[in-house]
């Protein structure tokens, strides 16, 4: 398993800044959703990690004929 990671920063003017890693797909978004609860949101960002589905995760399709 991946190393997970949430990296935060305050700087001096009171401004939060956080990158999470290492967590995969929309799992992220519920992490972030945690985080801003502290304060107004003003930007918001998806690394590449956000698109790379989780390993546990599958998807089948049928095609019905």
């Amino acid at each position: 398993m991946e190393k997970q990671e949430i990296e935060i920063a305050i700087g001096p003017d009171g401004k939060i800044e956080y990158t999470i890693t290492g967590v995969r797909g929309p799992a992220c978004d519920s992490i972030s959703a945690l985080l801003e609860q502290l304060g107004h949101v003003e930007q918001s960002e998806r690394t590449a990690d956000w698109y790379v589905p989780d390993a546990e995760s599958t998807l089948n399709i049928q095609q019905n004929q």
